[in-house]
């Protein structure tokens, strides 16, 4: 069963997201360091909401830590692959289109989705119809299709669909 996060929880773990990324940038326990970095984490959290209302989606954060292991291995495997094919002549390069079949629908959830899998070498989104996402991909004869549709099932735990997108 899945829930949509409290406004109190949302304000709550976006400010210190915030608070965390200012004293990360800003290593500094000054006074007026930390006023100001209290003052641009209010400021943050509250652009952030209205950006980004909670209803249009959340991330589960263990979850998408559990999936960053597998992305990183996935990630280096596809850029071997890659730097293979551009300095072996005898490797084979087929480039072309491959519409991949996804479940997220149209928004923010697929959005994500598209923006993690490009960070992956040999393929690209480059458009979506309202049931796929287009890549361009290297070699037309691996399973990118297939492959995408594993990976979105491994980011699917991560990656909750809110309201705004039905």
């Amino acid at each position: 069963m899945t829930r949509t996060p409290t406004l109190a929880g949302t304000v709550l773990t976006r400010g210190l997201m915030f608070l965390a990324l200012w004293l990360v940038l800003m290593p500094s326990v000054k006074p007026a360091d930390l006023g100001f970095g209290v003052l641009s984490t209010v400021a943050a959290t509250w652009t952030s909401l209205h950006l980004l209302p909670r209803e249009a989606g959340h991330v589960r954060f263990r979850a998408l830590l559990g999936f960053v292991p597998h992305f990183l291995w996935q990630s280096v495997l596809a850029g071997i692959d890659v730097a293979r094919r551009a300095l072996d002549p005898r490797m084979p390069m087929r480039p072309g289109f491959v519409s991949a079949p996804v479940g997220f629908p149209p928004g923010l959830a697929r959005n994500e989705f598209a923006s993690i899998m490009s960070l992956l070498p040999g393929s690209v989104p480059v458009g979506e119809t309202e049931t796929a996402i287009v890549y361009h991909c290297l070699d037309m004869d691996q399973p990118l299709a297939q492959h995408m549709a594993e990976e979105e099932q491994l980011l699917t735990k991560a990656l909750m669909v809110g309201e705004g997108h039905d």
